[in-house]
C-alpha cells in the first residue's frame, strides 16, 4: 500500500499477551478488508505485553504492508491503548476489535454498509459464547449504566464498533471510558446504529476478565460518566451577516 494514499479504514486493535490469538485473527482482519477495496491501516498496540506478542507483531510488521504496531510502556490499560490508537489513526473510519479472536471481522462489511449517516455502528452480540457468569455480569452492567444515564444501548461491552474519526480522535479519555464510548457519541451529538454480529468462544490464549475486579471501579467511572452527560454543553452557534 502506497503510503501517500488516503486511508479510508483503521482498524484498532489493542492486545495484551495475545501472542496465539493474533496470527489467526490478523489473517482473517487483512482478508476482509482487502476484499473491501478500500484503502486500510491495521493499527496493533501492544499494551506492554510480557510474552511473545512484541516479538511476533514486530515480525509480522515487517512482512505486511499496512500493519502498523504501536507500544504502550508500560501496560496501561485498554483505554489507554485505545487512546494511542485513535490518536495514531489516519482513516475516516476506526474499526475496534478485541485481539482475543471473540469479534468476528466477517462482519465488518455490513458493519460498514451501515455508516452512511451515522457517526458510529455499534455491534451487539446476538448469541454471546462466554461463561455465564461473565455474560450475566455484563447483562448486569450493561442496564445499569442505561438506567442511571438515560440512554439505551442493547451491548456497550462489544468492542466491535465503527466510529467516524471526528466523533472519537480528540476525546479526552480516562481510564475506564472505553467501557462507554456508544455515551460519549451520543454526549457529542452523534448518531449511532446498533446491529447483531457474531461472536466466538475463545479458543486462543487466556481471558483477562474478571467480574469481581472491575465492579468497583466499573461503577465510580459510570458516576463519572452520569456527571459528564449532565454537564454537557448543549448549544447551536450562529452568525449574524
Amino acid at each position: 500500500m502506497n503510503r501517500a494514499e488516503t486511508i479510508e479504514i483503521s482498524a484498532v486493535i489493542p492486545a495484551f499477551n495475545e501472542e496465539e490469538a493474533l496470527p489467526p485473527l490478523l489473517d482473517e482482519v487483512f482478508a476482509v478488508l482487502n476484499e473491501l477495496n478500500r484503502p486500510f491501516e491495521v493499527i496493533v498496540i501492544d499494551d506492554g505485553s510480557n510474552d511473545g506478542t512484541p516479538a511476533f507483531l514486530e515480525r509480522r510488521r515487517e512482512t505486511t504492508p499496512g500493519l502498523r504496531v504501536l507500544t504502550l510502556i508500560p501496560n496501561s490499560g485498554q483505554t489507554a491503548a485505545f487512546e494511542a490508537g485513535f490518536s495514531a489513526a489516519r482513516g475516516e473510519f476506526l474499526i475496534t476489535m478485541d485481539a482475543d479472536g471473540q469479534n468476528d471481522p466477517a462482519d465488518i462489511p455490513h458493519m460498514m454498509e451501515l455508516t452512511p449517516g451515522v457517526d458510529a455502528v455499534l455491534g451487539v452480540r446476538a448469541k454471546r459464547q462466554d461463561p455465564w457468569i461473565r455474560t450475566f455480569a455484563q447483562k448486569t452492567a450493561n442496564a445499569i449504566r442505561n438506567r442511571l444515564l438515560g440512554i439505551t444501548f442493547q451491548d456497550v461491552g462489544c468492542s466491535l464498533k465503527i466510529f467516524r474519526r471526528e466523533i472519537i480522535q480528540d476525546v479526552t479519555l480516562y481510564n475506564g471510558l472505553h467501557r462507554f464510548f456508544p455515551y460519549i457519541v451520543h454526549m457529542r451529538g452523534g448518531r449511532t446504529v446498533e446491529v447483531d454480529v457474531s461472536h466466538r468462544s475463545r479458543e486462543l490464549g487466556t481471558s483477562k476478565y474478571s467480574p469481581l475486579g472491575r465492579g468497583i471501579p466499573a461503577f465510580l467511572d459510570l458516576l463519572m460518566v452520569r456527571r459528564m452527560l449532565k454537564r454537557a454543553l448543549r448549544y447551536s452557534a450562529r452568525e449574524t451577516l
